[in-house]
């Protein structure tokens, strides 16, 4: 299973797509029990935990340069990447078909949680376009320097999450663990002088 995975991309695509095809059929088969308010965080979770996998990327292959999973994850990392950004999505058109309006939408837009999920969208957005070959290509080094847009993007993605949690105890958990992931990349970056 693992070497057909490392080989075949639409294999990765329908693994990083089976959550979402679990959120769909659970919200469509028991409306009442799983409805909106799991829909909306179960996607929101999703963007972020793919999130942090792909931030991680950067510290594993600094740390462990030869490991086959290492390599794995680098040739996949946009992958991952676009697929956080497809729960993003997900997660932003389930919370506007349940407002409905765009007057409910704009009623909740200057509040501080609402202007960081949007802000962290807008983000994503050019990430997501360019995250393919040809972008690279074209872009060159104006590539990266996009990319590190992936940062700002995930601290309003986690202050998003904290300020809008009924219990904000698992998004600080969650703060927790990417503030680990970007300590251990940057240590890891000065150590080896990498930039």
């Amino acid at each position: 299973m693992f070497s057909a995975l490392k080989r075949s991309r639409p294999l990765v695509w329908l693994l990083l797509a089976l959550p979402a095809l679990w959120i769909g059929l659970r919200w469509a088969i028991t409306p009442d029990a799983y409805g909106y308010g799991h829909a909306i965080a179960d996607s929101g979770d999703w963007a972020a935990w793919l999130l942090m996998a792909t931030l991680a990327v950067t510290p594993l292959r600094l740390a462990f340069k030869r490991s086959g999973l290492t390599l794995w994850l680098m040739r996949r990392r946009r992958e991952i990447g676009v697929a956080s950004f497809g729960y993003a999505a997900l997660h932003t058109a389930i919370y506007l078909v349940r407002k409905g309006s765009p007057e409910y939408v704009l009623a909740e837009f200057t509040t501080p949680y609402m202007l960081a999920g949007w802000a962290a969208l807008a983000l994503f957005v050019p990430l997501a376009l360019t995250s393919n070959d040809v972008s690279v290509r074209l872009m060159k080094r104006g590539w990266k320097r996009l990319h590190r847009l992936v940062y700002p993007a995930a601290v309003l993605t986690f202050l998003h999450w904290v300020w809008s949690a009924f219990d904000p105890t698992t998004a600080w958990i969650h703060v927790g663990i990417l503030a680990a992931i970007e300590i251990v990349r940057i240590a890891l970056q000065r150590a080896q002088r990498v930039t």
